[in-house]
């Protein structure tokens, strides 16, 4: 697979292959690179031309051309998306990639350019085709063995947004058919860049595996099981691209959600959708998605025991029977007058009814509407008898009259669910009767509040209460469902937390993206299959990505040593990148800090990052919580200015200081990771302790550093 460069590091140039018919034959002076830039050159040029297409339409009376106003600024807003998803960005290939079919595909030619977006010329024809077009996968999956009429993969090498070099892979030769795929430099370059800012997309290195999860239906659900470094959640946000692209109208209507774990998370991926051109996901947390939606204010903190108890999925029950515990059968008979007639529905009938209302499992508040119209059907039965005929208006008469209305109080009284919610947490005598024989008594005092608040203001509510309160608005009014959701670091979900997203997308569908080896949360979930049912989609295909493309093969290896005890049903990952000295261990001795002079551990961590910053790209000091004080002053101290985590990396300031707890997705390309036993000993036990140090030593691109001074735990040290 040889490479051809004009620049300083090529190392050998070839000639590319003949060209098809209906090509564009080059100047004769002009070498293949250089008519590549033309093609970059021109294709910007059309690129800025559409854009100016779109930019006269906004400008011309759009309330003139439609038939309201409405429709106006419907679309005005549509083509002020269009220009912003025309934009050019100067650092960011408008292709990366080129297809030469064999045959000519109907009237649309040999020669394809793959890109982050289509772009045409003045007449129509493409010079950029979107690399979610149909023409454009086999640039990810052809091969020598099964080359899908391509001749010719040309890959692009890029510095900033100049095109230096090409390389080819002629996939149909019959003397290389039964040749394995050699590994591509352009993409181990690619890949290997460093980072500086927010996560970047993929587009131009998704391998095969990855586009088959990518371009999976809309109609199933999807689960990645993604060991770290295996690019779970950029297929993810890709796999949301492509989507929009195949699904545009249809998802347009029902919506489109992108659920992380933090808002660290969120900022670091939040650039990646619209690099693709998409501008309008929303991109949210779970416990924000459930704050806003229970319309509760999040203040307190739940102890282990309690938030285990409220995330349990037994908790659903807990609250259906809460919501309906207010229903009461009537006593009396119902008396309706209409006009010189009164028509009476004895108490028996009415207490059908509402039995009958409950046995259907309707959602409370669906089943309160339904019951003065089930009282007036009744009603209007005796009418018929009488030899009236009454209509569809004379029954809904009936159904407001103030006597089926003061029934209907009675019986079916309307729910807060935030308010049953609290009292469930404050009635000890209500939680005892709702929970029999789904709680313990030591589970419902765990979730018992101390100091009940006056009400549901002054509450100090908590992440999981939130989600109570929207599973209790579930059972009153359907929640609204999207058309696809993609929940990333999945496995560190509770149950309930499980079914808030799922009614989300209880008419759609989901991707669900995680590692279950990195669940650090008391409640992760055990195996896939247990949360796909928690989430109602017991029947979603589970797809296992283990090969890595980020972590070098010797932190991955040093890493997976901790498997056998924090997932031992797991495969262990491999790494398809050997980097020669990307793992450093380093023992310090024990030593007193001092106001003026840094612990020997903090002396050499900070040596560890200076080290790490001669590098290029950004570097992670990621370290346990009671650390990260010591550490603040060390690095003051040395002079190293640091960021928090999702705050955006710069060419001025490149490090960043992680505590253990909000490393998850995030990834640096060097990292130091400071005292291994401080990581584990800051967690409640020790398998999540050790989850969390497999969290902190997946994060690297190019090189891991490891500065402990304690024993590192057995696993590692072995």
């Amino acid at each position: 697979m040889p490479a051809s460069s004009d620049a300083p590091d090529a190392v050998e140039t070839t000639t590319t292959a003949p060209a098809p018919p209906d090509a564009r034959p080059a100047p004769p002076t002009q070498n293949p690179l250089e008519a590549e830039r033309a093609h970059l050159t021109a294709s910007r040029a059309a690129l800025r031309a559409m854009r100016a297409d779109a930019e006269a339409l906004s400008t011309l009376d759009l309330a003139g051309l439609t038939s309201n106003w409405v429709n106006a600024e419907v679309l005005a807003g549509d083509i002020q998306l269009r220009i912003k998803a025309l934009a050019d960005l100067a650092s960011t290939p408008l292709f990366f990639g080129r297809l030469d079919y064999a045959h000519a595909l109907q009237d649309a030619g040999h020669r394809f350019y793959i890109g982050r977006r289509h772009v045409h010329d003045a007449d129509g024809d493409p010079m950029v085709i979107d690399w979610r077009a149909p023409v454009s996968q086999p640039f990810y999956r052809a091969s020598k063995r099964d080359p899908q009429d391509v001749a010719l993969r040309r890959r692009f090498g890029y510095d900033g947004g100049e095109l230096t070099a090409y390389e080819d892979e002629h996939l149909s030769d019959p003397a290389e058919a039964a040749l394995d795929a050699q590994a591509s430099a352009l993409l181990q370059r690619e890949i290997e860049r460093p980072r500086v800012g927010p996560m970047r997309d993929i587009v131009a290195t998704i391998q095969p595996e990855q586009d088959e999860i990518v371009r999976a239906a809309l109609s199933g659900t999807v689960c990645v099981q993604g060991a770290p470094g295996t690019g779970k959640t950029a297929v993810g946000l890709h796999r949301v691209a492509y989507l929009l692209y195949a699904h545009r109208e249809r998802l347009a209507r029902s919506g489109t959600l992108v659920i992380g774990p933090n808002d660290s998370f969120l900022r670091y991926i939040e650039q990646v959708l619209p690099a693709l051109g998409e501008l309008e996901v929303r991109q949210t947390t779970v416990d924000e998605l459930v704050r806003q939606s229970a319309g509760v204010e999040v203040r307190g903190t739940d102890t282990t025991a309690a938030a285990l108890v409220k995330g349990d999925v037994r908790m659903a029950e807990v609250l259906r029977r809460a919501v309906r515990a207010g229903v009461r059968t009537p006593t009396e008979p119902v008396v309706v007058v209409r006009g010189s007639r009164r028509w009476r529905v004895p108490a028996y009938e009415l207490e059908e009814i509402v039995r009958e209302l409950l046995g259907r499992d309707m959602r409370y508040g669906a089943a309160r509407e339904a019951l003065p119209q089930r009282i007036a059907h009744a009603v209007l039965v005796r009418m018929e008898q009488a030899g009236e005929a009454p209509d569809d208006r004379v029954q809904n008469a009936v159904a407001r009259t103030p006597a089926v209305k003061a029934v209907v109080k009675e019986c079916w009284p309307p729910v807060d669910p935030a308010r049953l919610v609290l009292r469930l947490l404050s009635d000890a005598d209500f939680l005892a009767e709702q929970a029999e024989g789904v709680l313990t008594p030591d589970e419902q005092r765990a979730i018992l509040l101390e100091r009940p608040p006056r009400g549901p203001k002054s509450a100090r509510w908590t992440t999981a209460d939130a989600v109570l309160v929207d599973e209790a608005a579930d059972l009153v009014s359907r929640t609204g469902s999207l058309g696809h959701v993609v929940v990333d670091e999945a496995q560190d979900l509770s149950p309930m937390q499980y079914r808030a997203v799922g009614r989300r997308c209880s008419t759609g569908s989901a991707t669900v993206l995680g590692d279950i080896a990195q669940g650090t949360t008391p409640w992760a979930t055990p195996d896939w299959a247990t949360a796909l049912a928690h989430l109602g989609k017991p029947d979603a295909v589970v797809e296992e990505l283990t090969q890595g493309f980020r972590v070098p093969r010797e932190v991955i290896a040093y890493a997976s040593r901790l498997l056998p005890a924090i997932a031992p049903g797991l495969a262990e990952a491999t790494s398809i990148r050997a980097s020669a000295g990307s793992l450093t261990v380093r023992h310090v001795p024990t030593g007193p800090a001092t106001p003026e002079e840094p612990s020997e551990l903090d002396a050499a961590t900070v040596a560890a990052c200076r080290e790490a910053l001669r590098n290029e790209g950004s570097v992670g000091l990621i370290a346990a919580e009671p650390r990260l004080a010591a550490l603040t002053v060390a690095l003051r101290a040395a002079g190293l200015p640091y960021l928090a985590p999702g705050q955006e990396t710069s060419r001025e300031i490149r490090l960043t200081l992680v505590p253990a707890t909000l490393a998850k997705g995030l990834e640096y390309d060097y990292v130091v990771l400071d005292e291994p036993a401080a990581v584990v000993d800051a967690e409640p036990d020790e398998r999540t302790g050790l989850r969390r140090l497999y969290v902190a030593l997946t994060r690297a691109v190019s090189g891991l550093a490891v500065v402990h001074s304690a024993p590192l735990p057995a696993r590692l040290a072995a």
